[in-house]
């Protein structure tokens, strides 16, 4: 009989427990932000490849309208709340970890970015932002196999730098 109590009673008190909803958006965005914009990142990095500046862009439109919950528009005119803007400075590939007869083990491909958010409500703020990235990866290596891979790794980073900026003052 106790048994069958504690069976019907046991999963009610769990029940309730339970949360009725989960969000992983931070509640810290100001309520006046529903638009956002991100203009096409400029590449001033000479050893870039091409497509990673777009890239990186994609990937940060992407980061806000799901992690932020903001809505993406095209162009000024639909008056967005955020604004971001940047370019991509520096793209370095260095030999790390030299053995005894001067190869390198490993290489460090490093991302440098400068981003600037443009807020307009509640206030108008700019906030700027140099963001600088790292992944090591073995010298043998052919970058061109695993480059994809590097970038997810760097910019995964540098989007979080950027999130991080944004939502930090309010």
């Amino acid at each position: 009989m106790l048994r069958v109590f504690l069976l019907l009673w046991i999963p009610f008190f769990l029940s309730s427990c339970w949360p009725v909803s989960i969000s992983f958006r931070d509640g810290s965005v100001p309520p006046e932000w529903k638009l956002f914009m991100v203009e096409t990142l400029e590449n001033s990095a000479a050893n870039a490849p091409i497509s990673y500046a777009p890239e990186l862009t994609e990937e940060i439109k992407d980061a806000v309208q799901n992690r932020v919950g903001l809505k993406l528009v095209s162009n000024e005119s639909y008056n967005p709340q955020v604004i971001i803007s940047g370019k991509v400075l520096d793209y370095d590939v260095q030999p790390l970890a030299v053995q005894g007869d001067d190869i390198a083990a490993k290489n460090r491909l490093t991302v440098r970015a400068s981003f600037e958010i443009f807020i307009s409500a509640p206030e108008e703020d700019v906030m700027e932002l140099n963001a600088s990235r790292f992944v090591d990866f073995d010298a043998d290596a052919d970058v061109g196999m695993i480059q994809n891979q590097l970038f997810e790794e760097i910019n995964e980073q540098i989007i979080q730098d950027l999130l991080n900026k944004l939502l930090s003052n309010w």
